[in-house]
């Protein structure tokens, strides 16, 4: 046994190890629970009594001369790694370059929207996504007949036939916020509402069930369709341009009486046609009521568009699917 401890310090010593694998075959070898040293220290009961002092000494010795030479040799190839990749690295060669990232084209247009309305002296408000039934639809002078509230128009969360449980719904408008709002603040009140609706619709390259609305509010005393018609026009000058071709039209919508919807001349493919980018109205005196504002005192008007209507004019992408895909070959444009 004395003898097999002698010709395992001379392997020790004579294994080769130039690379990670190398040494990870001596550990395995020498040092690991099936290696041939644990394997020796198993053998003990068959050395004689007079020779198991000696042989346990000589074991010990050829486990910590074969755990020194692991840890010499890692030691050994950590620093010749080093000094490789030291010896590659010159620092006069340009830097690499990585992608760098860009808000989302809706972002961009959304944040476009939002400094112009700072700069006619809107403050902005958010509300919940899940709305119930009277703030999505009751307040906003919705009857209880109309074709939105029909489930291939929204999508429902809870819905009920008990008059005493209320719907709940993915909402379909941010309208809700400004019911919400008026709730909550007495006017003068001029705030926006940017946020995410849902719609019941099939998937096609003009609508998407998921899309992002801005909407404005604006309660005061003595408010007049002319501040409506002053505020529209400022806004679509500022965000197409001064020379931008509009068009105010009479329109309907339950929450405002009257209302009107604005259009613009737009110019492709080498024609152009009126395309209608918002709705607006002032505020039927119904909705004042459902949120606690006196509609003898206060008038307002309110209006709201689509983000990715002003998104696709703007830029002039012909399929709103284009917005959800993440393509980054359509992205990177926006960088």
């Amino acid at each position: 046994m004395l003898e097999e401890i002698k010709a395992l310090h001379t392997e020790i010593e004579d294994f080769v190890v130039d690379t990670p694998n190398q040494l990870e075959d001596f550990r395995l070898e020498f040092l690991s629970k099936n290696g041939r040293i644990q394997s020796m220290f198993k053998r003990i009961g068959e050395v004689p009594n007079e020779q198991k002092a000696a042989f346990g000494k000589g074991m010990n010795e050829l486990k910590q001369k074969a755990q020194a030479r692991f840890d010499s040799l890692q030691a050994q190839l950590k620093s010749d790694s080093q000094q490789e990749n030291s010896a590659k690295d010159d620092i006069t060669l340009t830097a690499p370059s990585y992608p760098v990232g860009s808000l989302h084209p809706l972002t961009q247009t959304l944040e476009e929207m939002k400094n112009i309305f700072y700069r006619l002296g809107f403050t902005i408000s958010d509300g919940p996504e899940i709305e119930d039934d009277f703030h999505n639809f009751t307040a906003l002078n919705f009857p209880p007949n109309h074709p939105a509230r029909d489930e291939q128009d929204t999508f429902f969360v809870r819905k009920s036939d008990d008059p005493n449980i209320d719907d709940l719904v993915l909402r379909t408008h941010t309208s809700p916020v400004q019911i919400r709002l008026m709730e909550k603040q007495k006017p003068p009140i001029r705030a926006i509402m940017p946020g995410r609706v849902y719609r019941n619709e099939a998937v096609s390259p003009k609508s998407y069930f998921l899309f992002h609305q801005v909407e404005a509010l604006y309660v005061d005393e003595n408010v007049s369709v002319a501040d409506l018609k002053e505020t529209l026009i400022t806004f679509v000058k500022l965000m197409f341009g001064s020379d931008v071709k509009y068009r105010l039209r009479p329109g309907f919508f339950p929450f405002t009486e009257p209302s009107l919807e604005l259009d613009i001349w737009w110019e492709a493919n080498g024609s152009g046609k009126w395309l209608e980018i918002l709705g607006s109205g002032m505020v039927d005196p119904n909705v004042f009521k459902a949120a606690g504002v006196d509609p003898e005192k206060y008038t307002g008007f309110a209006w709201g568009m689509g983000v990715e209507r002003i998104a696709i004019l703007r830029h002039g992408i012909d399929d709103i699917r284009t917005f959800y895909e993440n393509d980054i070959r359509f992205l990177e444009q926006f960088n």
